[in-house]
């Protein structure tokens, strides 16, 4: 599917970096992308995300993006849960975020990094991508960036909202109340 025709010109777009081909097409087969939680960004309220694919992709793949994706939602959870076939691997029980994509879009164009050397995580616009001709077009360096990072904190603070507001109520059991009543008087 062509990306231009789905993605709005004000939608907030992270480029992210897709670190093999198994991720891409964990991403586009399964539907979700992974980002450990000690290394996520602040905000992971976007509407898109667009993969930067690194150096471990075939030669005409790497150091570009290509691949967007719409986010539908997001949690929290290990990495044992979500690799389940890596339940030895050293950061088994590290929390990562496990973002919840829609259907891979394709770039008309793929965006080459050309200078870029590292990449880890960044925001942009859809009118940028769109625009862009490669990544160096991507980060919003000029006037447009103090609304960028005010859409930014909108949007974490209605993420935020959203998940206090989606907390069950958990009824408490009488005789556990009772118990902690006596316990407090006791001290």
């Amino acid at each position: 599917m062509n990306q231009s025709a789905a993605i709005s010109d004000t939608s907030l777009v992270m480029v992210a970096v897709i670190p093999s081909t198994r991720d891409l097409d964990i991403a586009r087969l399964l539907g979700w992308y992974r980002i450990p939680l000690k290394s996520a960004p602040k905000i992971i309220a976007v509407d898109y995300l667009a993969f930067y694919q690194t150096s471990a992709f075939p030669r005409d793949q790497k150091a570009l993006i290509r691949w967007m994706a719409p986010i539908l939602g997001h949690e929290l959870t290990t990495r044992a849960e979500l690799m389940q076939d890596q339940a030895d691997h050293p950061r088994a029980r590290e929390e990562y975020f496990k973002i919840q994509l829609g259907p891979l879009l394709e770039l008309k164009k793929p965006l080459p990094a050309k200078s870029w050397k590292r990449v880890t995580f960044f925001y942009t616009t859809g009118q940028r991508v769109k625009n862009a001709e490669s990544m160096n077009d991507l980060p919003v360096h000029d006037e447009e960036r103090p609304i960028l990072w005010q859409a930014l904190r909108e949007r974490a603070l209605k993420s935020e909202e959203y998940q206090a507001n989606e907390l069950p109520e958990i009824p408490l059991d009488p005789a556990l109340l009772a118990l902690l009543s006596g316990f407090s008087r006791s001290k």
